[in-house]
């Protein structure tokens, strides 16, 4: 295998400032592989550490390649390694847990206090044309699958598991606020589950138009109208089974917590800027709410591939805008602006040719 002793690489220095720079491809140690980075998805923490340089108590204080949403080909192989071939096309789970503490032995590694996430303050991430994960961590793409499709089952999982959290029973109805990638996604994984009917929320046009095409029954305007007094209006005064809040905005969820029925439940997803989250008090305790916050995902990929392939869920029409590492600024810029109807840019690393 011709493995190049440098690689391209994308570094965040500060508030906005990405650079691309040159940097040493590195090498797997046992149990590891060496990925061929292919495609990369520009999701919205990366876009907090863009626009805030952290998140919560997440700061960037070095510079930091960001980047945990991927697809890779196999351009190595540490010692031991089996089941996987060299060429092969791999989607990636980019959180490394410890293993052995009290979460992890009870099946939660997504909330391992020791988790090594790919592109979180001070890990590094997969902007970059070569990066080396644990050989448990990649999942074989069957044949058919680009590599845009592989880097966007992270952003599936997390709305598999947003919905798993709500434990949600068929027919029931759900509110989603927030109309970006992981709203749709968390949107069309309850619809897929049997979500009886599905509402939304979202200020931006082209998101409300594409939402609607694409699994929700409804979409109201929180610029124009009291969504919360729509979505009532919608289930007849009852509100609904699940409100997923998935904007991360100052209202959203008290809005949740108000379209909820009593006994119901509210599922947040959404990362808010500030790192603090407020419900009215009587609201939830009145209807004796549940209420659920979602860290990341766990034990998704081999459910999120048989979605794909027996077309429970289009993952496809989300990959809305396509750029080169070396324009990686340019990409971040557009998702951060919610300009030109963008739901994913995606960066494209790697090709077929160039994969070995």
């Amino acid at each position: 295998m011709n493995v190049p002793a440098t690689m391209r690489v994308s570094k965040l220095y500060g508030i906005r400032d990405v650079r691309v720079e040159d940097g040493p491809v590195p090498r797997p140690g046992p149990g590891e592989v060496l990925l061929k980075i292919a495609s990369v998805g520009t999701c919205g923490s990366d876009v907090h550490y863009y626009l805030e340089g952290g998140i919560g108590d997440q700061i960037v204080t070095e510079p930091i390649t960001m980047g945990h949403e991927f697809s890779a080909w196999i351009a190595g192989l540490g010692e031991g390694v089996e089941g996987l071939e060299l060429g092969q096309l791999v989607a990636v789970e980019p959180a490394i847990p410890c293993g052995v503490c009290e979460q992890c032995r009870h099946g939660n590694p997504n909330l391992c206090p020791a988790v090594r996430f790919c592109g979180t303050p001070p890990i590094d991430g997969v902007f970059a044309e070569y990066a080396v994960m644990p050989a448990d961590n990649c999942f074989r793409l069957p044949k058919g699958f680009t590599e845009d499709e592989g880097a966007l089952l992270e952003p599936l999982g997390i709305g598999i598991h947003t919905v798993d959290l709500a434990h949600l029973k068929v027919g029931e109805t759900v509110a989603v606020l927030g109309a970006g990638p992981i709203g749709l996604l968390t949107a069309a994984v309850a619809r897929a589950a049997g979500a009886g009917a599905v509402y939304m929320t979202e200020p931006q046009a082209d998101r409300r138009a594409f939402a609607l095409e694409y699994c929700a029954d409804e979409v109201f305007n929180p610029e124009d109208e009291d969504v919360v007094a729509a979505i009532m209006e919608a289930t007849g005064g009852r509100g609904v089974d699940v409100a997923f809040e998935a904007a991360g905005a100052e209202e959203t969820p008290d809005q949740a917590a108000r379209v909820a029925r009593p006994g119901g439940k509210v599922i947040v997803v959404g990362i808010p800027s500030e790192d603090h989250m407020v419900m009215t008090a009587s609201q939830i305790r009145r209807k004796g709410l549940t209420i659920k916050l979602v860290r990341r995902m766990k034990h998704t990929y081999p459910r999120a591939i048989l979605m794909i392939q027996n077309g429970l869920i289009d993952i496809a029409p989300l990959a809305t805008h396509n750029f080169s590492l070396e324009q990686i600024h340019d990409a971040f810029e557009l998702v951060a602006g919610y300009k030109d109807g963008v739901l994913r840019a995606m960066i494209n690393i790697g090709t077929e040719d160039s994969k070995l």
